[in-house]
């Protein structure tokens, strides 16, 4: 390697540690409001609570499409393993760093794309139910017309969807912008997809499994198994077996964690599991279209 080469090779290493020192102190700076640590109204009353879902005929349907609501039954107790405090999230943060600096281009042209097919904000950003039933602000591509905190398979057929949104949900591209959340600390790269704040069902079948206990993810031992296919007490179970693995031991998480990054790596290539306006409804409830 020559001079020349070596000097390049210096320049490009200090960009990428300026860009990352940059990028955590705007992360760091940002993350209080990403949790509503400036609106208490908004912050989960269920937070580091045990709860279960009471079905009630006379009130408003949810976001899983029944009616009913949380009552809590005691409190959690999870203590993150040495992998999963460390060596998960330094994984986290060098990976979703990584994929966003590598993935520039690819934002670059998504959110051109959707400007394009559809006036509006490239991004919009959705409540959603993080560790320990706390709540914080994704971000995605918009894919829709309206960005709305309705889930995929509560609206008539694909009605809602733009063209590139149809396209960008098919590829997973719309999840992108979450590597920000993941590098915020938000999100890991691997666990359960973070519910939306109002599914309640979903975060009480999941609370039988202690899958809320730990940090949501970006892909998940459910989205390898089927994604949109599966009905929600099958989604639930299968976050239930991740966390599982996460909590027994360094090893087993690590292993779960390798097995599904792969697995997510040929979903992804294969389009599969996505069915827009289908499944994904508790068992035996109806279609609910708002």
């Amino acid at each position: 390697m020559n001079k020349q080469h070596q000097t390049a090779l210096l320049a490009a290493g200090a960009a990428l540690g300026t860009a990352f020192l940059v990028m955590r102190h705007i992360a760091k700076k940002q993350y209080p409001d990403s949790v509503y640590a400036g609106s208490p109204e908004e912050q989960s009353p269920m937070q580091s609570k045990r709860v279960v879902f009471i079905e009630n005929a006379d009130e408003p349907v949810n976001a899983d499409g029944l009616r009913g609501h949380l009552e809590t039954v005691g409190r959690t107790e999870h203590l993150p393993t040495f992998y999963e405090k460390y060596v998960k999230r330094g994984l986290d943060v060098a990976v979703s760093f990584a994929g966003m600096v590598a993935l520039a281009p690819v934002f670059a042209v998504t959110a051109a794309a959707v400007r394009a097919d559809d006036p509006g904000p490239a991004f919009f950003m959705q409540k959603r139910v993080g560790t320990d039933k706390s709540f914080f602000r994704l971000i995605k591509f918009r894919s829709m017309h309206t960005a709305s905190d309705i889930p995929t398979h509560m609206h008539a057929g694909a009605s809602g969807i733009t063209r590139v949104g149809a396209f960008i949900r098919r590829t997973s591209i719309d999840e992108l912008p979450q590597l920000w959340n993941i590098f915020s600390g938000n999100m890991s790269l691997i666990g359960p997809r973070p519910a939306l704040w109002n599914q309640d069902f979903l975060t009480a079948e999941r609370d039988k499994y202690g899958a809320n206990d730990i940090r949501p993810g970006l892909t998940g031992l459910a989205q390898i198994s089927g994604r949109d296919e599966l009905e929600i007490p099958e989604k639930a179970r299968l976050d239930g077996v991740y966390a599982d693995a996460l909590k027994k031991s360094s090893l087993s998480g690590f292993l779960m964690d390798a097995r599904i990054f792969m697995g997510s790596v040929a979903a992804t290539l294969n389009s599969r599991g996505v069915v827009e306006g289908g499944t994904g409804k508790p068992a035996g409830a109806k279609e609910h279209v708002s």
